[in-house]
């Protein structure tokens, strides 16, 4: 008796401990435990990396091939992903546009030509070969009176929480229904000499020592070029014009040697399409050097073909309903190319879109659109190949934000799909990268 009496209380005080035990796992494990070799290891990557220490992390990867989960943490939390935003504006623009973007509509009669347009960010673009288009309006302007409307556009010049003070900035062009050589101002000098497109818009620049970047008025289009451009011998820059909307159409009107009119009347039915280049080159270059007018303009582009309207809302109102419906977590999806703070998603939403993208369309094509580890773009600096590439990705980065998600194949030649995302760090964006990098390498030895 005394035995039993003795025994019970240690049985139920051990009792109580390993209770107390699980409950202090369960509170503070907010992450998948390392379990053996390679997810150990990244485990321990992430757990011991200072760079990203003082933020919050969260990563997914899994086997198309074996369709099977091998490492999730925090997958389901919200981030905000930057330009990772694009893979949601590129799988919409797989399956909204046809293989050519539509450049614009047009209704004609014998003594009058209206047309609208669509958004189609080629137009005169720097990066891009000419395409019919100027040539099919100077053959209308020679016999009929030209009229442009924006009956269909509710497009603002800025999307949703984007920067004021960024307007200076190569990122952040204005948002117009019909752009022209990418709403920007483009100066370029090398062996060949300068180019600089639109040249008109230097017609009020002035020279300043200072300066080493060209800037421009806030309030207007009146550009400041820094006086070291006369000796150096490579310059490039792109600066956003203001008012892109009124100057697009002077420059047009320069381009046609006509006067163009302007009215707000809606698309009819019977209107007919001019198209300009091929969708994939288009796509390709949005998400090699992660070009932010490109993406907002398809995005819009995307949203024009479902309902001949430019509005970036309506665009992602009618994407999420008709191609995202049964992901994970919904995103805050707001711009196209994840300039605002107030996009959010989460890893496993990501995750979602690759993998549909995946099993959706050849892995060549998938492929020769992203970033390439080692390639041209924003993934020159990473995961360098070694003898061919392995990696296939989107980063992004702002203040506070590392991201980076896409497709891998392994040393064994599996494939894998990503998603890394960090938020809220003090370091550098430099330093989390890297930490990527290791992790990405680590991933390559599966």
């Amino acid at each position: 008796m005394w035995l039993f009496k003795t025994i019970a209380p240690i049985k139920a005080g051990i009792a109580v401990s390993c209770l107390f035990v699980f409950m202090i796992l369960s509170c503070t494990t907010g992450k998948k435990l390392p379990q053996h070799g390679i997810t150990r290891k990244i485990s321990d990557c992430i757990d011991t990396s200072a760079a990203i220490a003082s933020g919050f992390t969260g990563l997914v990867v899994y086997d198309l091939q074996q369709e099977k989960y091998l490492f999730s943490e925090n997958a389901e939390k919200y981030f905000i992903p930057a330009s990772n935003a694009k893979i949601f504006t590129l799988y919409t623009c797989l399956h909204s546009l046809g293989d050519s973007i539509p450049a614009l509509k047009y209704v004609e009669t014998d003594s009058t030509f209206t047309f609208w347009g669509t958004g189609d960010p080629t137009l005169m673009h720097p990066f891009f070969q000419e395409s019919n288009v100027i040539s099919f309006l100077k053959s209308k302007a020679g016999t009929k009176k030209m009229i442009l409307s924006d009956g269909h556009s509710t497009v603002s010049h800025y999307g949703s929480g984007w920067m004021w003070d960024d307007y200076n900035d190569y990122y952040q062009p204005e948002l117009t229904a019909f752009p022209m050589y990418g709403n920007v101002l483009y100066v370029k000098k090398d062996s060949l000499g300068l180019t600089v497109s639109p040249e008109p818009l230097l017609s009020q620049s002035s020279k300043i020592d200072k300066i080493k970047k060209i800037k421009r008025n806030p309030e207007n289009n009146i550009f400041y070029i820094p006086a070291l451009l006369d000796s150096v011998a490579n310059f490039r820059q792109e600066v956003p014009y203001k008012d892109a909307d009124e100057i697009n159409i002077q420059l047009l009107e320069r381009l046609l040697d006509k006067k163009i009119y302007k009215t707000s009347e809606g698309i009819p039915d019977s209107a007919a399409t001019l198209y300009s280049i091929s969708k994939d080159t288009v796509l390709r270059r949005m998400m090699e050097v992660s070009d932010n007018m490109l993406a907002e303009h398809l995005l819009l582009l995307s949203g024009f073909s479902a309902g001949d309207t430019i509005s970036t809302t309506y665009s992602i109102g009618t994407a999420v309903s008709r191609y995202f419906d049964s992901i994970p977590q919904r995103p805050n999806w707001v711009d196209g190319s994840g300039l605002s703070r107030y996009n959010l998603c989460t890893p496993a939403s990501l995750l979602y879109v690759l993998k549909k993208m995946y099993t959706e369309y050849a892995e060549e094509r998938i492929f020769n659109l992203m970033a390439k580890g080692g390639g041209y773009g924003s993934l020159q600096r990473i995961c360098v190949p070694e003898g061919a590439t392995y990696l296939f990705a989107k980063s992004g980065s702002m203040s506070g934000v590392y991201t980076i998600s896409g497709y891998l194949i392994t040393r064994s030649g599996r494939r894998i799909a990503f998603s890394f995302m960090n938020n809220h760090f003090s370091g550098t964006i430099s330093g989390v990268q890297k930490v990527a990098e290791r992790l990405l390498l680590l991933l390559r030895e599966l």
